[in-house]
């Protein structure tokens, strides 16, 4: 037996281990409580046959969209900074809000009025069972592309705190430990 078919590290990750940074929305950071590693798939491609297609090895990864679960603080604060962002990118009430958005990025001075004004990286840190930081899930280029609604309900009986979730598309993602980041 190879010595690289044996489990090392027999710890295993827990669930409830992780932190969410994203440069354009860092409010989102703190009150996270869902996040997902996004599926990948690679379909394949199909060779013509006049019997069957023949399946083959495919040329074109697919990566599912990255879900984000959050707490809405006092101030709606984190979930603002979502909406804003939506909002300066898409079809705003007035061109004022585009320019206010893309006056300035303040995390890539570099990319000023550009259109890398709208999108942002973001990184997923897991942490191990013992809370020690294991892996950084990096995504390139992210931008929301849905934000749910937030429903008031006075007939609830139990205290529960409000929840949003905002879904982003990216252009790829990456899965690093944390001993290969500098």
């Amino acid at each position: 037996m190879s010595p690289n078919s044996q489990i090392e590290n027999r710890n295993f990750i827990s669930p409830t281990s992780f932190k969410f940074t994203i440069q354009k929305a860092p409010k989102l950071a703190f009150y996270g409580s869902r996040i997902n590693i996004p599926s990948i798939n690679f379909p394949p491609a199909e060779q013509s046959n006049y019997l069957t297609n023949i399946p083959l090895v495919g040329t074109k990864l697919e990566f599912g969209d990255l879900n984000i679960r959050f707490y809405l603080d006092a101030g709606l604060e984190n979930y603002m900074q979502i909406q804003n962002w939506m909002r300066g990118t898409g079809f705003p009430e007035s061109l004022e809000e585009i320019y206010e958005f893309r006056k300035g990025d303040e995390f890539r001075p570099e990319v000023y009025g550009s259109d890398q004004t709208l999108y942002s990286d973001g990184t997923l840190l897991i942490l191990d069972g013992q809370n020690i930081p294991r892996f950084n899930v990096i995504f390139e280029d992210l931008f929301p592309v849905s934000l749910t609604t937030v429903e008031f309900d006075s007939t609830i009986t139990d205290l529960v705190y409000l929840q949003a979730d905002v879904t982003f598309k990216y252009s790829i993602y990456t899965i690093k430990p944390t001993s290969d980041i500098c």
